[in-house]
């Protein structure tokens, strides 16, 4: 069966390479991501002090365009309240399930960002940082901060499933 594709935000992407799983993680399973989020990084690769992440590592960028922007918007009114790396990865993620293609995952600590896929009812697309590396044979174990673990991720869905 073909691995299901991993879409992931700038945070997943910093947190993996700065607890030494970013390149056993992108070796193991189709990471992708959005331009916007690329833009992100970048902004910080080259801060003092910041982690350095390898984005040749990434198995596909997508553009995201306007029309996409514009779709999630309407099935999710508060589109406005995400970052614009998030805006954008959920804009692509809301295309694809539109567009049928079911092979994909989708993994961020952002608050907004799990609120907006309890909202389109996405509970099977999310995973954590934690169980992504654990299937690829990472070891992050308590160098992951705890907005990247499967706990953190089953709270958060908790609390918005019952702000509902």
């Amino acid at each position: 069966s073909r691995e299901s594709s991993v879409l992931v935000d700038t945070n997943v992407m910093i947190e993996a390479a700065r607890t030494g799983i970013w390149n056993a993680l992108a070796g193991g399973l189709p990471i992708e991501t959005v331009e916007e989020c690329c833009v992100e990084i970048n902004t910080g690769n080259n801060r003092p002090g910041r982690t350095t992440v390898d984005l040749s590592r990434l198995a596909s960028v997508h553009k995201v365009t306007s029309l996409e922007r514009a779709e999630f918007g309407l099935a999710y009114p508060d589109a406005a309240d995400l970052d614009a790396g998030e805006r954008d990865l959920m804009a692509h993620a809301y295309a694809r399930s539109q567009q049928g293609q079911l092979l994909w995952l989708l993994c961020s600590p952002d608050r907004a960002l799990v609120r907006a896929a309890v909202s389109l009812d996405w509970r099977e697309r999310m995973t954590s940082l934690e169980k992504l590396s654990t299937r690829v044979g990472g070891r992050p174990g308590p160098l992951l901060a705890r907005q990247f673990t499967e706990q953190w991720l089953s709270g958060c869905w908790t609390d918005y499933l019952l702000m509902l």
